[in-house]
Order: C-alpha cells, then sequence, then structure tokens
C-alpha cells in the first residue's frame, strides 16, 4: 500500500472517529444491535424497547413499563422509532390488512396510557381512548373494532370499542384484573386474568366473545402459570408456562411442553411465512429479554433484536393475515340472564351418585362482600336451569340432602345481559362431550329457577 493511502486511511478513520465521539457528545441513543437473522429476507416488524419490564404487573393494577418504553419499527432496510413524537409507546398491534397500527401511548410522561391509531403509510396519530386512567393492549376486532383494557377504579377491564365512533363495551366483569393477548381465528378473544378465574393468584388462559359472552377457561388443567398466550399458523395456542413454552392443541385436552432451549420465554410468539418462530427470551430473571428467531424443534436460537440494558418483547409482524371470523352476538333483549347445566356430575371433582341435590349461586355486592343469590334444585342426572344477573361477579356451590357444600367455586365467572348458555357440566372443561339427552329439568318447566334476587322473570320461557 502507498504511503498516501495509508495517509487517507489514517484520516478518514480519524473522521469517522470524531463523527463517533460527537454523536455520543449529543446524547443520541445507542442503537439497538441486529445480530444473526436480519437482512434483506427478514420480515418487517414492531418491537417494543423498554428499560425496565414487568410482564406480571397488571395482575395487580400496576404498569408493565414503569419506567417507559418504545415501539421500534424495522424492516429490511432499516428500523426507527414508530411515533418518536410520544414521550412513550407499547403494545403495538397491525390491522388485518397490514396497514395500521394500534398502541398504548402516552404524549408526555405524566399522561395516562391510551390507545392510538396510525396509518403506516404515513399522517398522525389518532387517539382511541380518553379518560383519566390507563388503557392499554390493543387489538384489532372484525368490523373496524379494537379490544382493550381500562384501568377502572384502579383494576384492568377488557373493553370493545367501534372506531368509527361507536360507544364502548365492557366484556369482563369481577373482582380483580383483566388483559387481553390475542384475537383467535375463530373471533373469540384471547385474555389472561388470575386462576381461580377472577383472583390475583396465579395468571392463566381464557376466552371469552367479542360480546362479553361465553367466559371459559381454554383448558382446564390448571397448573403452572400461563401468560401471554398466542396462536400460531398451525392454529395452536402458544404461551409462557412457568419459564418454558408450552402450547394448546385442539388434538389434546392438556397443554404439551415444547422443547426449546433453557431459558425464560414471555411468551408473545409470532410466527414469520418462513415457519420461524419470533419470541422474547432471557437468560435469568435478572437479564434484559432479547428478541429470539427460533425454528422449532432446532436446538438453538438465533438473536434478532438485542439491546445491552433494554429488553426486547412484543414482536408484531407487519403483513396481511386473513380476518377473523366475526361473531354475531346471540344476546337477547333481557334484563338478566339464563344458564342451563346439564349435568352437575360431569366434573374434574368426584360426586356419589345422588349427592348432588341442589345449587346456589352468589355475587358481591358494591364493597365487595359476598352476597346470596338463592337455592334452586338440582335434579336426578345433574341438571338445573336458573335465570341470573348479568354484569357482575357470579359464583356456584353445590349442596347435598343436608344442606351441606360438596364443592364451590373459588373464583367468579359472568353472565352477559340476554345471554342464554348452557354448560356441560361443573368445572368440565371446554372439550367435553354431552350426552345426547334432553335434560330432566326442562322435562319438568322450561321457566329457569330465578335467581336474579327481583322477582321479575325477564327471560323466562313458557311450560
Amino acid at each position: 500500500m502507498s504511503r498516501r493511502s495509508i495517509l487517507g486511511s489514517t484520516i478518514l478513520g480519524l473522521t469517522i472517529l470524531a463523527c463517533l465521539l460527537s454523536l455520543a457528545a449529543i446524547g443520541l441513543p445507542r442503537p439497538v444491535v441486529e445480530a444473526a437473522g436480519g437482512g434483506v429476507d427478514s420480515p418487517s416488524f414492531l418491537y417494543t424497547s423498554a428499560k425496565q419490564y414487568e410482564p406480571l404487573a397488571w395482575m395487580h393494577g400496576a404498569d408493565r413499563f414503569p419506567s417507559g418504553a418504545t415501539v421500534f419499527l424495522r424492516d429490511a432496510k432499516r428500523q426507527h422509532s414508530l411515533v418518536p413524537g410520544f414521550a412513550a409507546s407499547a403494545d403495538s398491534a397491525v390491522s388485518f390488512d397490514g396497514q395500521r397500527v394500534v398502541f398504548a401511548g402516552k404524549l408526555t410522561a405524566q399522561d395516562p396510557w391510551q390507545i392510538w391509531e396510525l396509518t403506516l403509510s404515513g399522517g398522525e396519530p389518532r387517539r382511541i381512548t380518553s379518560g383519566s386512567e390507563d388503557c392499554v393492549r390493543p387489538f384489532y376486532l372484525p368490523e373496524d373494532r379494537v379490544v382493550y383494557a381500562r384501568k377502572t377504579a384502579g383494576r384492568f377491564v377488557i373493553e370493545t370499542v367501534d372506531l368509527t365512533g361507536g360507544k364502548s363495551l365492557a366484556l369482563s366483569y369481577g373482582p380483580t384484573n383483566f388483559l387481553p393477548t390475542d384475537v383467535l381465528r375463530d373471533g373469540r378473544i384471547l385474555f389472561e386474568t388470575g386462576y381461580p378465574l377472577g383472583t390475583e393468584a396465579t395468571p392463566e388462559i381464557y376466552t371469552v366473545y367479542s360480546d362479553g359472552s361465553g367466559v371459559e377457561s381454554y383448558r382446564c388443567d390448571h397448573g403452572t402459570g400461563r401468560q401471554q398466550g398466542k396462536q400460531v399458523n398451525s392454529g395452536d395456542i402458544v404461551f409462557a408456562s412457568g419459564s418454558g413454552l408450552a402450547r394448546f392443541s385442539s388434538a389434546r385436552a392438556r397443554e404439551i411442553h415444547i422443547s426449546a432451549p433453557a431459558g425464560e420465554y414471555a411468551g408473545e410468539v409470532v410466527e414469520t411465512s418462513a415457519g420461524d418462530w419470533l419470541l422474547p427470551r432471557r437468560q435469568d430473571a435478572k437479564a434484559p429479554f432479547q428478541l429470539m428467531r427460533w425454528t422449532p424443534g432446532a436446538a438453538k436460537l438465533r438473536p434478532a433484536v438485542a439491546e445491552p440494558d433494554s429488553s426486547i418483547v412484543q414482536p408484531t409482524l407487519i403483513a396481511e393475515r386473513p380476518v377473523p371470523n366475526r361473531h354475531p352476538s346471540g344476546l337477547h333483549d333481557w334484563p338478566n340472564a339464563n344458564l342451563l347445566c346439564l349435568n352437575a356430575y360431569t366434573s374434574k371433582y368426584k360426586f356419589a351418585a345422588g349427592s348432588i341435590q341442589s345449587v346456589r349461586l352468589y355475587t358481591r355486592d358494591g364493597a365487595g362482600n359476598t352476597k346470596m343469590l338463592g337455592t334452586a334444585p338440582v335434579e336426578r342426572d345433574g341438571s338445573f336451569f336458573v335465570q341470573v344477573p348479568t354484569e357482575q361477579a357470579l359464583q356456584i356451590e353445590l349442596l347435598d340432602g343436608a344442606g351441606k357444600t360438596l364443592k364451590r367455586e373459588s373464583g367468579f365467572f359472568w353472565m352477559r345481559r340476554g345471554e342464554q348458555r348452557g354448560c356441560v357440566g361443573c368445572h368440565a372443561g371446554p372439550e367435553t362431550s354431552p350426552e345426547n339427552a334432553v335434560p330432566m329439568i326442562l322435562l319438568k318447566s322450561t321457566t329457569p329457577a330465578d335467581m336474579t334476587g327481583t322477582t321479575t322473570h325477564g327471560a323466562a320461557g313458557g311450560d
């Protein structure tokens, strides 16, 4: 190499070094480290970067991002903050046509989290929600609606809102916190709350229809905490179970362990068109989450996006995808709701034949105290039919002939106004098939026993 070439290289190197020092001096943010797995063949996606990430803080009504967060957009050419003018942003979700994104954001650090929408091709964000308390974790629903969690009186309640200006609708009713995690292809909303349902114990995965009816546990083999469930291309639900990963498959009534490399996973899995998974994972509880790329079954993970002192979570693909099934509401214009149990003996619990004689229902008053609603008979085949108040916490207790408790729910469920619901049994699991027979309670009367605390039968049928 000539002396001139050496001198030129030296000057160029010093110039680059001076530029880097200048950038550091004016406090520009350190660029995100993009490791193996990037490149022109990588999918475009959004992710959240946060100095502090507490995945289960929502269970106590607290902020999962107490030090703020930023949504970044990454494609094959570049990456940049989605909304650089915001003090904080998180919880991004992309529309079914891949053109828009909803997210939780704060314009200033003092603002509560609110839901915003942005067109990815350009334009200013528009605010969807308002209020003095946080609104977080939005997802698109069919027919231009969005589901999210709103903090009300210190706890998170799941709501939907029409983006064209309609009123919001609460979907969850109970004494604790609820958080949506996905919208399934069949139109149901996947959410998490404590198990037993409506407590602050262990996180568990549930589903509810977009009108608030049909709430149920996704599976009844409750065990270690399950959180951040997402539906992958196969239709399975993948989630964090303990510190590892597991899945629900339609062919199995219990969760299936996923043999992924060791570490702590946050759930939040998304599957690329190539079949790889993008998933947040960290080595231990003291380390930040890194976004990894994994081919299911492979022995190793490949780094996708990482920062040395921030967690990288909530990957969201920017791509068109099928619109979930629309859920036409089956709610009636009734003030109350009807619940038909086909057979209370169909249960994960064992009851002696003929032991269940009656059912008692409870609710909670405004102060949170348990309040009994009433008692109704249970037929020899285990069937009962009751009318209950709606949009409030409900709890079932089974009694023997002496009025002693055989089993009482630990948590709470709810029913929507005008809902007419049949259940196979008591904690029987959604995978249980009912017997093809008319329940004895309906052979006696098609009028439900009134458990509403009033004498008005708003939804009763005739004999």
